[in-house]
């Protein structure tokens, strides 16, 4: 791993240097930044590709104590002490060969006379000259002059980009880094690339930086090696008693308000900490903020700090902040957790609080951990309930449900019996799939709750559950109900919003989401961190349902904003939205990308259930690619997630496998899924999916679903079921012209591979009419259109851009036969008899002019789907 930190992507930095080198407009460069920022790896970059000789002079802080000291090696033996004659014989050893180039590193640890030489061969242009200065270090005046007065370039080498440090881990690890590791890595090494070394490995060792299914993910603190330990120790050392103690008390937490600070440690010794570069302040929302510049320095502090010492300063600021301003979540959480490791008492309440206010960020290991402090001291049914919600989400759910059994539900109050109840009958509904134990606890909270808040909160689940068992009409009617009642506790509020947000926009009535959407985006605070994200899903499935894409993909950008890694779950379905609204643009190695790194951070204990939709949809990226073995390897993962309490996506599930006999050149069995997942979907009420399916049936040449979805463009919100009847139509009349208006409208509505399809649809009518020129046009129209698609090819598009003049069932069978399957496995498979399938084979042999079923398969192969099969591994 070592050598490939060496590949630093500063293409600008390396040429400025290297001019400067080169050129002669200067006599060189000094490089100027943060420790660890680069300079030394890009001056020796830089330096290695020049011909001509290099002398390194590395400066230190024992070297800055000695005269010369820097240059110590190129002083002859028998040079006199006179410091005139040791300049003289330094300088002549150094710049022995012509066109030598003087490589200076830390020159702000230059003693005098050391400075005094460098500052003379710059002016007098003795040898070119590259030199590193550390920010925030005092500089000898000699050398400062080198770029006030011109003599040498100087360039500010900034810390790394957020992509910078994500395409160089990626390149280090070899993999895909997920997105939300990669946004916690960029904040907590601050760009730096030394500190991103050191904490990549760090983490790698520590094993809290792992590879999931081919995602690079950190979850747990971050891990500090040796080697960062001692380079910081050296500023820590220096930096004075004072100073430290600012350091010390920021370790145990931050940011800390300046003020709290100042109060605790004294504002001088606050000012002379930002003298050194450090903490940094910062304003935000009104508050004057105090942080480590680079939180990896906060590591290293806190491991100089004592375990006692540390209990007692966070003492200190329980002291300083108990009866400050409470009333915001970070407030109560920062104060809850100075109190779990302080040596001051901490009251239930507080942990509660806190625990609640975790829970609803979505920041799952740290609700669990407060809810857990908060069980060990006596919270009971308040804490527990926290405890298990929290693991449950965490993917946990047996461990949930113990804590949870340990309770009679006989020794309850109604409002206890409802905050246990619901969470054990989500657990047992979503995680374990017990769906008849759920609706027994289901039916016990009915009967025994009288209080219409808290009924209204039951109910409210009741429905979540019902939607996802696709009772449809019923889980809407009973979620609308809730949210129509002003008695309705924001519990309930949000279980009814997360029940319709699926289900609305299935059943085609996506349009009326948006002020559920919006009443949940305008709530301030929501009771579960993860149903809010869930709520923030559905929006985004209603707005694409509805043909409002742009919109869609807006707001899947707006929700996907987190800040910690223990905000996994909830980033992981945001990206399951994104990957949705790019699954249906027809960006398809966006949307592999988004759902592969979902999947991977939804990696748990037990497998969470919101890996159903991402791996539905994902396995339809990637047969719209003809990527059939991943496809396959995707639908086989999904059969995990089976049964009534997922029976929700059973449409989708089957439209998968559609595309996946697509891919498969089985055109007939990808019309009969279609068409099966239309009446899946009409018998639950979905008329959003069955209009999906029965869209889908017609790109793959089925001319019989036209009247039905004719009826059901006005059924289902939106424009889009108008434009697959109106294509449906064209399908069944063989319309070339109207399948062009079609391909038009799915253009302008952001269906992009529809559009291809209907395109491509057009080229073979034209061509049995004989018009070549409209058939061209056509063709090359679906071309363009499936290349902004990442080159996806559907059975319309393959056909249309590269016509075979054999049947569909040829095809079928040709492909069956590069699958490597026999004669007798095909006739089984298709349903015919094995004479029936050689008489295809003969007659497709000869019309293409091959010698057997072998040559048969690679032409078909060849004439596939090009570009598509390239494996990408599911990462663009």
């Amino acid at each position: 791993m070592g050598g490939l930190w060496q590949l630093l992507d500063r293409p600008t930095e390396y040429e400025a240097v290297h001019r400067a080198l080169t050129s002669g407009d200067t006599g060189g460069v000094v490089l100027v930044g943060a420790a660890g920022v680069g300079k030394t790896t890009l001056a020796r970059l830089v330096t290695t590709a020049l011909p001509d000789p290099v002398r390194w002079a590395a400066c230190t802080a024992s070297s800055q104590a000695i005269p010369l000291g820097a240059f110590a090696p190129w002083i002859a033996a028998s040079a006199s002490r006179d410091p005139l004659a040791l300049l003289h014989s330094a300088r002549e050893n150094l710049l022995a060969r012509p066109g030598t180039v003087l490589g200076v590193d830390d020159a702000h640890l230059l003693d005098t006379l050391s400075a005094t030489l460098v500052h003379q061969i710059a002016v007098d242009q003795g040898a070119r000259v590259v030199a590193t200065v550390r920010c925030g270090e005092p500089v000898p005046d000699a050398v400062t002059s080198l770029w006030k007065d011109g003599y040498l370039e100087r360039i500010e080498l900034a810390p790394f980009t957020k992509q910078q440090c994500t395409d160089l881990v990626q390149h280090v690890l070899g993999g895909t880094l997920e997105g939300l590791s990669a946004d916690v890595m960029w904040e907590s090494s601050g760009g730096n690339p030394l500190f991103l070394r050191n904490m990549v490995e760090g983490a790698v060792e520590a094993s809290t930086l792992t590879d999931v299914n081919g995602v690079w993910q950190l979850r747990g603190p971050t891990a500090v090696p040796s080697g960062l330990v001692a380079l910081l120790d050296e500023r820590l050392t220096r930096a004075g008693k004072p100073v430290l103690d600012v350091l010390e008390m920021l370790a145990v937490y931050e940011p800390l308000d300046i003020d709290v600070l100042s109060e605790l440690v004294g504002v001088e010794a606050v000012d002379a900490a930002e003298s050194t570069g450090m903490i940094r302040v910062s304003r935000h929302n009104g508050a004057v903020d105090v942080r480590f510049s680079h939180p990896l320095l906060g590591e290293v502090v806190r491991r100089r700090v004592g375990t006692a010492a540390a209990r007692a300063r966070r003492g200190r600021l329980v002291d300083t902040l108990r009866d400050r301003d409470l009333s915001t979540p970070a407030h109560r959480i920062r104060l809850a957790r100075l109190c779990v490791d302080s040596d001051r008492p901490v009251g239930v309440d507080l942990l509660i609080d806190a625990a609640k206010d975790a829970v609803a960020l979505a920041n799952l290991p740290l609700g669990e951990q407060l809810a857990r402090a908060a069980c060990q001291r006596g919270g009971g049914l308040r804490a527990a309930e926290l405890h298990s919600r929290a693991l449950l989400w965490e993917g946990r759910p047996r461990e949930a449900d113990r804590i949870l059994a340990r309770f009679d539900p006989d020794k309850l109050d109604p409002l206890q019996l409802v905050q246990w109840g619901v969470v054990r009958a989500s657990l047992r509904f979503w995680s374990l799939g017990d769906v008849e134990h759920a609706r027994e606890l289901v039916d016990l909270l009915r009967a025994r709750v009288e209080y219409r808040a808290l009924r209204l909160t039951v109910d409210a689940a009741a429905a979540a559950m019902a939607v996802h068992e696709n009772h449809i009409t019923e889980g809407i009617d009973a979620a609308k109900q809730v949210l129509a009642d002003p008695e309705s506790p924001r519990q309930a509020v949000d279980f009814a919003a997360f029940a319709l947000g699926l289900a609305l926009p299935v059943a085609g009535r996506g349009a009326e989401f948006a002020p559920v959407a919006a009443r949940s985006r305008a709530q301030q605070k929501a009771t579960d961190g993860l149903i809010r994200v869930m709520v923030r899903y559905g929006d985004v499935l209603a707005l694409t349902t509805i043909g409002d894409l742009d919109l869609a993909e807006q707001r899947a950008a707006e929700y996907r904003e987190f800040s910690s890694a223990g905000q996994f779950a909830g980033w992981a379905v945001a990206r399951i939205a994104a990957g949705v609204v790019a699954t249906y643009r027809g960006r398809f190695r966006d949307a592999i990308t988004a759902f592969e790194q979902a999947l991977a951070a939804l990696n748990a204990e037990a497998s969470l259930p919101w890996k159903l939709p991402a791996r539905l949809l994902l396995a339809r990226a990637y047969a719209a690619l003809g990527e059939v073995e991943h496809a396959e390897r995707v639908l086989g993962d999904a059969e995990e997630h089976r049964g009534p309490h997922m029976a929700l996506h059973e449409p989708q599930r089957v439209i998968a496998r559609a595309w996946l006999a697509a891919a498969e050149h089985r055109p007939h069995a990808a019309v009969e899924l279609a068409r099966k997942a239309a009446d899946i979907a009409r018998g639950a009420g979905q008329f959003a999916m069955e209009a999906e399916a029965l869209h889908h049936a017609a790109r793959f040449g089925d001319r019989t679903v036209a009247t039905r979805l004719s009826a059901l463009a006005s059924r289902v919100q939106g424009p889009v079921a108008g434009i697959y009847a109106r294509h449906a139509n064209a399908v069944a009349k063989a319309d070339p012209v109207a399948l062009i208006a079609a391909s038009e409208e799915f253009e302008a509505a952001g269906l992009l591979l529809s559009a291809a399809d209907a395109a491509a649809q057009a080229v073979p009518i034209h061509d049995h009419a004989g018009r070549r020129h409209p058939s061209a046009e056509a063709a090359a129209r679906a071309s363009a259109l499936a290349a902004r698609c990442d080159d996806a090819g559907t059975p319309a598009v393959t056909a249309a851009a590269r016509p075979l003049p054999i049947t569909e069932r040829e095809r079928e069978i040709a492909a069956l036969i590069g699958r490597g399957l026999s004669n007798r496995a095909i006739a089984e498979r298709l349903c015919v008899s094995i004479r029936t399938v050689e008489g295809h084979i003969y007659r497709a042999c000869i019309k293409l002019d091959v010698a057997d079923r072998d040559q048969l398969a690679r032409l078909i192969r060849s004439r596939g789907s090009g570009s598509n099969r390239r494996k990408t591994n599911g990462y663009a």
